[in-house]
């Protein structure tokens, strides 16, 4: 086994444990973007398959936003769950024509991932799945945090796990111990395909622009990243523990 995909089972193992991600007989549903994240924990999340102590089956879910040629683009994903031998469900939907022609938003990212978000929960709980596994990965909390923090005066960040007793269905997040560049590695290594975006907001957000800002005082203070995940933890905001 590659040094890339054990660095990142370890972590993505660490994560499911210490929040109880996974349980036996489980149906995980991975929303797969067609981006390096969603790609690096389908793989991550079907290798571990063999070796985690609860067992449990794993299928991949992605949006249809109704991009032209969004079919094409994402091509070469659908081929490669087919070669790691896990089922791919497309959900079909008009988000992109509804986010961008009919509501013309503009700041769209927000409404966008609200409804990817719902159409992905509508076909985990349509198909039994327990669980749905997003790619949020130490870099993206980190960035939510922080956007929380100036943009809202807030303090809080995504859940690790987020319970919908009322569905009955969890949102879990493995990656919340990896970081970006082991993610890029191991995409590298094992050739896990990314489907080119079709979102004409790609590489413009606020996020984007929180990225470079952590980036660089990271540079100036090495382990911000991680120091910021201990501090959540530390404080038990929106269900992190220590």
């Amino acid at each position: 086994m590659a040094k890339e995909l054990q660095k990142l089972l370890s972590t993505v193992r660490q994560a499911a444990e210490h929040y109880e991600m996974i349980d036996d007989g489980d149906l995980v549903a991975v929303g797969l973007s067609g981006g390096k994240d969603s790609g690096a924990l389908l793989l991550a999340l079907a290798k571990m398959r063999s070796f985690y102590p609860k067992k449990y089956d794993v299928c991949a879910v992605t949006v249809d936003m109704g991009f032209e040629g969004g079919e094409t683009a994402f091509a070469p994903v659908s081929d490669w769950c087919r070669m790691i031998g896990v089922e791919l469900r497309v959900v079909k939907t008009e988000i992109a024509e509804i986010v961008f022609r009919e509501r013309r938003e503009k700041n769209p990212c927000s409404l966008c991932a609200k409804m990817r978000r719902g159409a992905l929960t509508d076909e985990a709980v349509r198909i039994g799945a327990g669980k749905l596994a997003l790619g949020h990965q130490l870099e993206d909390a980190a960035e939510t945090l922080m956007m929380s923090l100036i943009h809202e005066g807030r303090i809080g960040s995504f859940m690790p796990v987020t319970v919908y007793e009322d569905r009955g269905i969890s949102v879990i997040r493995p990656l919340i111990y990896t970081r970006e560049a082991d993610i890029k590695a191991l995409v590298r290594a094992e050739n896990v395909p990314v489907a080119v975006s079709l979102c004409p907001e790609n590489g413009e957000t606020e996020r984007a622009g929180m990225k470079d800002v952590l980036r660089s005082l990271d540079r100036e203070h090495r382990g911000v990243y991680r120091r910021i995940i201990t501090a959540l933890e530390k404080s038990g905001l929106d269900g992190w523990k220590e």
